[in-house]
C-alpha cells in the first residue's frame, strides 16, 4: 500500500510557477451577450474571474491527493478565438510542491461558471448543448525556481 499524499517535507522551498489555458465554444448569441453585458446572471468575465480564483485557492478540496501550497499570485485573463472563450490562469507560490493542478482547476471551474451563465443561450429546442464544449484545457508553462533563501 502506498501513502495517500506524496511526502514532501523533505524538499527543498523554491518558486514554483504554472500557466494552464482552455476554450469554451459559444454560439454567437452567447458570444454577442457576453461582449455586450446582455447575461441575464450578470457579467460573465467577472463572475468566472472569482470562480476561477476561488478554485485555485481550493484545490486541495477538490483533489485528494494535492497538498495545500501557500498561493502567493493568480491572475485570470480571458480571450476570444472566434465563437470561443479562452481561459488562461496563472499561478505563482514558493513551495515544496507545484501549481499546475491550481491553475488547471482555475481555468476548468472559469470555464464551467461562463458556461453556467450563458447555458440559457446554448441549450438547442430540446434542451441539448450540441455546439457547447470545453476543449484544450492544458499546462502551457511550468518553472520551478531556486531554493528560497
Amino acid at each position: 500500500m502506498t501513502d495517500a499524499i506524496v511526502p514532501i517535507g523533505h524538499k527543498p522551498i523554491v518558486h514554483r510557477h504554472a500557466v494552464a489555458r482552455g476554450y469554451l465554444d459559444l454560439s454567437p448569441d452567447s458570444v454577442d451577450a457576453i461582449r455586450n453585458g446582455k447575461v441575464a446572471k450578470g457579467d460573465v468575465l467577472e463572475a468566472s474571474t472569482i470562480a476561477a480564483i476561488l478554485a485555485v485557492k481550493e484545490t486541495p478540496r477538490m483533489i485528494p491527493h494535492c497538498h495545500i501550497v501557500p498561493i502567493e499570485s493568480c491572475n485570470v485573463s480571458w480571450d476570444w478565438e472566434g465563437n470561443s472563450l479562452v481561459c488562461t490562469v496563472t499561478v505563482s507560490a514558493h513551495w515544496k510542491t507545484g501549481v499546475e493542478m491550481e491553475a488547471l482547476c482555475g481555468v476548468t471551474t472559469g470555464l464551467l461558471c461562463a458556461w453556467d451563465m450563458v447555458k440559457s443561450l446554448e441549450k438547442d429546442s430540446s434542451g441539448q448543448y450540441p455546439e457547447t464544449r470545453m476543449r484544450g484545457i492544458r499546462v502551457i508553462e511550468k518553472r520551478k525556481g531556486d531554493a528560497q533563501d
